[in-house]
């Protein structure tokens, strides 16, 4: 049985990745997948990028990530390049879209926002047709066919939902969490390369960090936004949707 920890959205917080790197050896998982925004918002996008691409065996690319590496002359991400150098920024840039593999007989497909685009955002709550999309060939790997599972991140809402027979999910975020101020992940467990359908299980894991030491390390560091990004971080509501 394989046990494969699923992590998205660290965005620099490494506060929060260093609770949830101890919480996965704690439970003996040696494989980690992550699905995009390793930067972004956050103070340490440096630290983040080397931690991240040291300890997963697959990452994907997020929206933020993307946006990074094109640095389009905005602050908040010319403010993360500059922090990140070329070297890191490059590593970003060449992150895939999407990957999949075969567990226990089920085609399990991980992207960062959607199969369409990285910026393509899809809620828990919008409309059935634009969820069991979730589930079509992503745009890299068109002849891939239907997945039946699919795990992604980006909206920071950890979630499952079962849709004409298949999985849908969200791992949350472990760095910037929008439902409940605590880091997210999830486990995946299952027989991998196996065709035939066997036992297959998904654990959602919510883990607590000092909160108030990663706002310090942000105000020492003085991140573009960092009002907001504090209010996201001990509310665990979006900045847009704040008072």
């Amino acid at each position: 049985m394989e046990r494969i920890a699923i992590v998205s959205d660290i965005h620099g917080n490494m506060t929060a990745w260093e609770a949830v790197w101890k919480d996965i050896q704690q439970r003996g998982i040696e494989r980690i997948f992550c699905l995009g925004d390793l930067v972004g918002k956050g103070p340490r996008p440096a630290e983040a990028v080397d931690q991240l691409r040291a300890a997963c065996e697959v990452v994907v690319r997020g929206n933020w990530d993307e946006l990074v590496a094109v640095n389009q002359d905005v602050t908040d991400f010319t403010w993360q390049a500059e922090r990140l150098g070329t070297d890191r920024v490059a590593y970003l840039a060449s992150l895939p879209f999407s990957y999949e593999l075969k567990l226990s007989g089920r085609n399990v497909r991980f992207v960062h926002a959607s199969p369409q685009s990285v910026y393509h955002r899809v809620q828990p709550w919008d409309e059935m047709n634009k969820r069991l999309a979730m589930f079509e060939p992503p745009a890299d790997e068109a002849g891939s066919g239907m997945a039946d599972v699919v795990g992604y991140g980006d909206v920071h809402n950890a979630f499952l939902q079962y849709l004409d027979g298949r999985m849908l999910f969200n791992a949350g975020s472990v760095g910037n969490p929008l439902d409940i101020p605590q880091a997210s992940y999830c486990i995946l467990e299952g027989e991998e390369g196996e065709d035939k359908q066997k036992p297959f299980n998904l654990q959602f894991v919510r883990v607590p960090y000092d909160i108030e030491q990663e706002v310090q390390i942000a105000q020492q560091h003085q991140v573009p936004a960092l009002d907001a990004y504090i209010r996201e971080l001990r509310s665990g509501i979006y900045r847009g949707l704040q008072g």
